[in-house]
């Protein structure tokens, strides 16, 4: 039984970051232990049902288009030794066009889209790659510090192979003008800051119809995408 390799310092981000307020209340008081490797972490599930037809496109709703700047964001899944990941589950979910989720806990008077839930899902294929068709999300106020707005992003989880491969991440835009002022995403490390940010795609962009990005993505490892410590 082989496990996996330990994940380079620098990669992650740590587990308590005073600018981010709320990780004061959740950070860990004592070191974690890091456990060996057994067939449960090198094992882990085979997620084929939950997929379904159209749950790869987020423009459309029970009973129209979702408002806002249709965008394809799409990439591949890859492991750590530049293998690709087939047959793995990639679940997103965000914000609408106006900076607000779809969820009875987010009440900050941005419109509601009623044909945007903002949740995706689809499995990769034979060479690992994945793709999403959806709405750019807007910036939106989170009160972690004086006039605080989160950069326009999109949150992605990921299974992997095995239990040890499991990340839930954040990709973000490319220039956004409030990268230095948000502590989740200088939190990571600044070398794998760059990790975390899309590419505009060109060749991707649908010609009159929607604009493309690229977001590849590395499970454990050297070159690994920095996982998110947790979803704001």
């Amino acid at each position: 039984m082989q496990g996996y390799a330990a994940v380079p310092a620098g990669t992650h981000p740590p587990l308590l970051s005073p600018d981010y307020r709320s990780t004061t209340l959740r950070a860990p008081s004592e070191q974690p232990v890091i456990l060996p490797h057994r067939l449960t972490e090198v094992t882990g599930p085979l997620l084929t049902g939950p997929v379904r037809p159209g749950d790869d496109d987020l423009t459309v709703g029970a009973h129209g288009e979702a408002v806002g700047q249709r965008i394809v964001v799409s990439g591949r899944v890859l492991d750590s030794d530049g293998r690709p990941v087939p047959d793995t589950l990639v679940e997103i979910w965000q914000a609408n066009a106006a900076g607000r989720y779809a969820h009875r806990w987010d009440n900050w008077p941005a419109p509601l889209d009623p044909n945007f839930t903002g949740g995706g899902r689809v499995l990769t294929d034979s060479l690992g790659n994945y793709s999403f068709t959806t709405i750019k999300p807007g910036a939106y106020p989170w009160g972690n510090h004086h006039n605080a707005w989160r950069p326009a992003h999109i949150h992605f989880s990921l299974f992997g192979r095995a239990f040890t491969q499991r990340l839930v991440t954040q990709m973000y835009f490319p220039d956004d003008p409030l990268f230095g002022q948000d502590p989740i995403y200088n939190a990571t490390p600044e070398d794998a800051r760059p990790r975390l940010v899309s590419a505009f795609d060109l060749d991707a962009t649908r010609p009159e119809w929607a604009l493309a990005f690229r977001f590849d993505i590395v499970l454990r490892g050297h070159g690994a995408t920095p996982f998110e410590e947790a979803h704001a």
